[in-house]
């Protein structure tokens, strides 16, 4: 079977083009609205004379077609080409916004956290999506889904993350629609009462009520957590424990409702319904009740765009088993995927989705050609043969994107897999059948002993499993160019094992020498580099020093460091780390550097430094002190009171020295 055999991988693939070209090229959506216009007009033209089908001016002009409609279906996401969006009817002062709660977040220590649509602004109707934080108090309860709220603020645009290398929460939210936030005090909103409800609120709300009554039941902590994640998509209440458990064995998709789940479900219930195949039209009926289970499945789980993703896709699915021919499971998923594109174009960006995608697409193709090297008459090496084979094709699917997202590969994956997928299916089955009891509130108490010891087990068999830290790799590091040569590594690989042609083995080694090319020119560059940065850490001084492939670590408190510098180690190659305490001055090829802490007492011989750097908010008349020092540059980091920092950028601005604060403009790279 080759991918591009068919049609419809071939328009997933330019509309997924076009998606890249319309979000990262912003182009105008006027422009391109008008090409795609003129480019579907001219198609239909091709495609009413029949004689022009096989010519490749049609293929030309499908691929157009598709690469405009992609950049179009994502351009209309942006703000800017939205005329109702709430970014245009802003204003510097406060006003009054009516926001409707879309999706409860994880909260943190401080605040709970949702994702609200705008409905107006200053009595205007408007449209968009926004973070909404809301500091955290014991007297209120938390918002739920579908509550409308009134609030008296301005929505900021996300800040940029302010160390290198460091997860880009803005651009997160950018691939979701979301571009700015609003963060109110408790006691800053009015609950409006009588709102409408929608089915993603309804939903939502069904879930609480069954999670409520799960409460009621006598099961662990750990066990409750995961029956949430693995029933109903809730993963807030996962103990940490548990979830790196699940991480470090390679198992930490069974925690989310994905595809893996909807899948089962699809399996279960094409079996349990098979009798329906011997009515009249009883195989049309079977298809019906299936996707409409599917569907109240993904209700059950609260309608997050996970699973609504994963209910499309096998609805598409179960239409393939439906026809009943092999090859169109895979059209059909690549039609399922053109389909969610087209509607939101935006979960293109989303690692659930292309990991989900790739799984599938690595299943469909990879997994029978697994399946006729070896076939073992013995039954039960037959079963786990073909259980490993899912498990390695699917892994390979998303290997690249697992290295790239997380810079982590659990090597026994495979056996996680193995003691836990087999009986996953009984897990869920059985689930949604307690699920239904315990919301009835008629769970027998055998039934929640057994399940909760069924769910205890299966935790221990991954802690297990994740407890062979010889077998976690972590911190690798993983780039762009990396994901896109391992791909075609990949590809070339199952070309060259399936059919050993001159081309496909000269793919493989083009793709291998990229990889190995790669390698070597990113280690050159590494080893040439040597760079002085001051990062941002609140209440901690640090100044990162790295040299080729050895970094050393400067701060007032490095037992706090971690995050900084791993992110930083991982995105650099860095190989040998070594930590040392901050002093007071420092030389910088032929600068310097001068450190004024809260002593407030500066080396007097290091007059004229080019760089002065407050830590540790030291109580000083920074006028007098430019005056002395007359220093060609002053810096601030998060160790200092941010009061502090205001009032020394204001005598700088006076001054007319230039000035730099990482908390607002991030870490700064001295020369």
């Amino acid at each position: 079977m080759k991918l591009f055999d068919f049609v419809s991988a071939r328009i997933a693939f330019w509309l997924i083009l076009g998606i890249l070209i319309g979000y990262y090229g912003e182009p105008q959506i006027l422009g391109v609205g008008i090409v795609m216009f003129f480019s579907l007009a001219i198609l239909g033209f091709f495609r009413s004379r029949q004689h022009w089908k096989k010519v490749p001016v049609f293929g030309f002009g499908l691929a157009f077609s598709m690469i405009a409609i992609g950049a179009f279906v994502v351009g209309l996401t942006h703000p800017g080409n939205r005329p109702a969006h709430f970014a245009k009817n802003i204003s510097p002062a406060k006003s009054p916004l009516q926001l409707k709660i879309r999706e409860v977040l994880k909260p943190n220590d401080y605040s709970d956290r949702y994702v609200v649509n705008v409905l107006s602004v200053d009595s205007t109707q408007a449209t968009g999506k926004c973070i909404l934080s809301v500091a955290r108090t014991a007297d209120l309860n938390a918002l739920q889904v579908d509550d409308e709220i009134l609030v008296y603020s301005t929505p900021v645009t996300v800040p940029p993350p302010l160390n290198p290398n460091q997860f880009d929460y803005r651009e997160y939210l950018k691939k979701q629609g979301v571009y700015h936030q609003i963060r109110v005090r408790d006691t800053a909103y009015i609950l409006m009462k009588g709102v409408s409800r929608t089915l993603i609120g309804r939903a939502a709300n069904f879930r609480d009520v069954i999670i409520t009554k799960l409460h009621g039941y006598d099961f662990g902590a750990a066990q409750l957590g995961v029956i949430q994640a693995l029933l109903l998509g809730q993963r807030n209440d996962i103990p940490e424990e548990t979830y790196t458990s699940y991480k470090n064995a390679g198992a930490v998709h069974i925690l989310a409702v994905s595809g893996l789940h909807v899948g089962i479900v699809l399996l279960i219930f094409q079996f349990v319904l098979r009798p329906l195949e011997r009515l009249p039209k009883g195989r049309t009926l079977k298809l019906v009740v299936i996707v409409i289970t599917l569907w109240i499945y993904a209700a059950i789980a609260g309608l997050s765009p996970s699973v609504v993703r994963a209910v499309t896709m096998f609805s598409f699915i179960a239409y393939a088993l439906y026809l009943n021919r092999p090859t169109n499971v895979f059209n059909i998923v690549a039609l399922s995927l053109v389909f969610i594109l087209l509607i939101h174009p935006l979960f293109l960006f989303q690692v659930g989705f292309q990991m989900s995608y790739a799984a599938v697409f690595a299943i469909v193709w990879i997994y029978p050609k697994l399946q006729g090297l070896w076939n073992p008459k013995n039954y039960v090496l037959r079963k786990a043969w073909q259980l490993l084979s899912v498990s390695i094709a699917a892994q390979l699917g998303v290997l690249p994107l697992s290295l790239f997202y997380f810079h982590q590969f659990p090597a026994l994956f495979f056996v996680s897999n193995l003691l836990v997928v087999p009986f996953l299916g009984i897990v869920l089955g059985f689930g949604i059948f307690l699920l239904a009891l315990a919301y009835f509130e008629v769970l027998p108490k055998i039934v929640v002993y057994g399940y909760n010891e069924a769910i205890g087990g299966m935790n221990a068999t991954v802690a297990w499993v994740g407890q062979q830290e010889a077998f976690v790799f972590k911190d690798i590091p993983f780039d762009t160019v990396q994901l896109v040569l391992a791909y075609l590594f990949i590809f070339g690989l199952v070309f060259t094992l399936t059919k050993s042609s001159f081309r496909n083995l000269m793919f493989l080694l083009v793709a291998v020498t990229g990889c190995i090319g790669h390698l070597v020119l990113v280690a050159f560059t590494v080893n040439q580099k040597e760079r002085v940065l001051l990062a941002h850490q609140t209440r901690n001084s640090v100044l990162l020093h790295q040299d080729g492939s050895a970094l050393n670590v400067i701060a007032t408190d490095t037992t706090r460091v971690e995050r900084v510098v791993t992110s930083y180690s991982i995105a650099n190659r860095i190989s040998t780390i070594q930590y040392d305490t901050l002093r007071n001055s420092y030389t910088l090829g032929k600068k310097r550097l001068v450190l004024l802490d809260s002593t407030g007492i500066s080396p007097n011989t290091l007059k004229q430094p080019d760089y002065l750097v407050l830590v540790q908010s030291p109580r000083i008349h920074l006028e007098r002190v430019i005056d002395s020092l007359q220093p060609r540059m002053i810096l601030a980091d998060g160790s200092n009171y941010t009061s502090y920092v205001a009032r020394w950028q204001k005598t700088c601005e006076e001054k007319k020295t230039p000035f730099h604060y990482t908390g607002k403009q991030g870490a700064y790279s001295f020369e």
